[in-house]
């Protein structure tokens, strides 16, 4: 038994950082470097992790999905003039999602070597500043549906820039999608509607590698385990974040990626 709380453990920590603006990945490589735990090439976990927070999306955010989806199969019915905020706005996030496909996919072993701690304390840092710097500007509010098709493919660049640990992809694209002009909560919608062809590819690439992995029951317990936990801890966490952001500013989760990054540079560099 005692083999079966990790994954669940892990499996909250992760369902609480993956969707909060304070980077899942950095959470994960500072974890390692300070107590020891390797995550990061842990198949199973890094399974459990992308179908949790796939589950949690998909539970959350079911009645938008089904929208999206079928505007987007109606679309190629209509003329483009004539297409519905659901089927302009599933184009949309097609469109936002590619640029981290192609990029991320093209340069995976670029990404990889700057997993470094230095690297995650800087992203913390500076995106924590980007955070207040956007926060104190003023400007009229735009809805989801009327965001042009170059500002969408622009909030999908920002999101590349979520493959460096540290930065955090929902705090990337959520203050992208404010400095198009949209408010924080309807951001942070299509940031969590954005990312979940991102985590299904993610998902359904790492479930490809297991074919050839054999799977003890122990194996399987974790896997159920930590899908459970993280998909728990992610689908209060996205309820939770909608509503915070409704009547609050990023500015907590600035200081946090502040008071995180100085712990992590103290603590591994002048201990």
């Amino acid at each position: 038994m005692p083999d079966l709380l990790p994954p669940l453990l892990l499996g909250a920590i992760q369902g609480l950082t993956e969707f909060l603006p304070i980077s899942s990945s950095g959470h994960l490589l500072l974890a390692h470097e300070l107590i020891g735990f390797d995550v990061a090439n842990d198949l199973t976990f890094d399974v459990a992790l992308h179908l949790g927070t796939l589950v949690a999306l998909l539970l959350f955010f079911w009645q938008d999905v089904g929208s999206l989806l079928r505007g987007w199969f109606t679309s190629f019915t209509i003329a483009r003039a004539d297409w519905t905020d659901h089927q302009r706005g599933a184009w949309m996030l097609v469109l936002a999602t590619l640029p981290a496909v192609i990029i991320g996919g093209l340069f995976e072993t670029f990404w990889a070597s700057l997993r470094s701690p230095l690297v995650v304390i800087s992203a913390l840092t500076i995106v924590g500043l980007i955070f207040l710097v956007v926060e104190r500007r003023t400007g009229r509010h735009i809805l989801i549906g009327q965001l042009s098709w170059g500002t969408a493919l622009g909030i999908g660049l920002a999101q590349v820039l979520a493959l460096v640990p540290g930065v955090s992809r929902s705090g990337i694209t959520i203050v992208a999608g404010m400095l198009a002009g949209l408010s924080r909560p309807d951001a942070a919608r299509f940031t969590f509607l954005m990312s979940i062809p991102t985590v299904a590819g993610a998902a359904i690439k790492k479930l490809l590698d297991l074919r050839a992995v054999p799977l003890s029951p122990a194996d399987v317990a974790s896997m159920l385990l930590g899908i459970l936990s993280a998909g728990l801890a992610g689908y209060f966490v996205v309820r939770f974040l909608l509503r915070f952001l409704s009547q609050h500013r990023l500015d907590a989760f600035a200081y946090y990626r502040f008071a995180l990054a100085a712990g992590a540079a103290v603590f591994l560099y002048f201990r």
